[in-house]
């Protein structure tokens, strides 16, 4: 007996029927989506052109040739045109875009041109404005056409020629160039690598005149101060110019001393090196002494002045004051006075010391005698006698 299968088939396709309404569903909510959602506002910027021939609202506004929107309005002020542009939000421009009115052909219409093409950086935003230095237009042919007869009227009968000043100026450059048109070619390559090469070196030129300005200007400011060293200047010129010859016998007689002493120095090179190193030992001994040095300088002064005043000129002799008869006088109190320099005094010590010293035979005193206070002017017979 067979099974049935109807009911298994109309279940089958009332599933695949629900599937296709609710992929057909999401797409058509996919669609409106996309249509009704609100799409972000393009980008308006304002362009100041000297003007503004063969551009209308509604003209294309393009970058590399690629069309991105289009010229809102297009309203004059005074010498320039003002000029509103609006582009796609996707699109990104340079802050410091460019923009330039361009003709692809004579009769074509006419675009505006946005450039460089954006790499990186701030973008330009709504409400920003392109000035007229960052815009251009091309030269009209009426106006090339207007130039053209301006200078053919200005070189022509009526003007520059009008006595024939200006065939004559030709038929005279064209006699002295004649035959020369490759040296003319080479001063005008040779013209041509020389400016190149200030335009290459600008930076440095500049440079250069800057800092003379500047050294111009210090002295500028201290004209007095290079005037007085300039008349100084002048002043040890004229000196010099004077005593040239001078100078120049010193200069030779200089010469030959220095030939005798590179002589003088050969010949006695080892006498020279033998008296250098003495030097040296007596430099040693100097600065090993130089303190012994630097007393008898002290002292030197003071000994001198003794020296002197101890001389006597009528005798010749030195004269000097023995005072051993005033020590002697009172002994004891000099051994006393001695030991309490040591700390050793005693009193009682003093005493015995005066006792043992009155003991003594008492010292002789004659004064011109051949006693002790007698004078010995020969210094022990260091010195003659008068």
């Amino acid at each position: 007996m067979r099974k049935p299968t109807t009911p298994i088939r109309l279940g089958q396709r009332v599933r695949l029927l629900r599937r296709t309404a609710l992929v057909a569903a999401l797409a058509l909510v996919a669609t409106l989506t996309v249509v009704l959602w609100p799409s972000p506002e393009p980008v308006r910027v304002t362009a100041y052109f000297p003007r503004t021939v063969g551009i209308y609202p509604g003209s294309d506004v393009r970058v590399l040739g690629v069309r991105i929107g289009e010229v809102l309005e297009i309203e004059p002020e005074g010498e320039r045109v003002r000029v509103v542009l609006a582009y796609d939000a996707e699109r990104k421009v340079p802050a410091q875009a460019k923009a330039a009115i361009i003709n692809s052909s004579v009769v074509s219409d006419r675009y505006v041109q946005l450039l460089p093409v954006y790499r990186k950086g701030p973008a330009l935003r709504g409400g920003d404005v392109i000035p007229q230095s960052r815009t251009a237009a091309p030269v009209e042919l009426d106006r090339v056409f207007d130039s053209l007869h301006t200078t053919a009227e200005a070189l022509g009968p009526r003007g520059a020629n009008k006595e024939g000043s200006l065939a004559r100026l030709l038929g005279v450059s064209a006699d002295s160039l004649e035959g020369q048109g490759a040296d003319l070619h080479t001063t005008v390559e040779d013209l041509s690598k020389a400016v190149t090469t200030l335009s290459d070196g600008r930076g440095d030129l500049f440079g250069t005149v800057r800092n003379l300005q500047v050294f111009t200007a210090v002295l500028a400011k201290d004209d007095k101060s290079v005037r007085s060293f300039n008349t100084s200047l002048r002043k040890v010129a004229d000196q010099l110019a004077g005593e040239r010859k001078d100078l120049a016998a010193a200069l030779k007689h200089l010469g030959v001393a220095l030939a005798d002493v590179t002589e003088f120095v050969r010949d006695n090179k080892k006498a020279l090196t033998d008296d250098v190193k003495g030097l040296t030992k007596v430099t040693k001994v100097l600065v090993t002494q130089q303190d012994a040095l630097a007393e008898i300088l002290d002292t030197a002064p003071t000994g001198l002045g003794n020296l002197q005043n101890a001389y006597n000129a009528s005798s010749g002799t030195l004269d000097t004051r023995n005072n051993a008869s005033e020590t002697a006088q009172d002994p004891a109190a000099l051994l006393c006075s001695l030991l309490g320099t040591t700390g050793e005094r005693r009193d009682a010590e003093c005493e015995e010391l005066k006792k043992l010293f009155d003991s003594l035979p008492e010292l002789t005193r004659q004064r011109g005698g051949s006693g002790l206070a007698s004078t010995d002017r020969t210094l022990g017979g260091i010195l003659e006698a008068a």
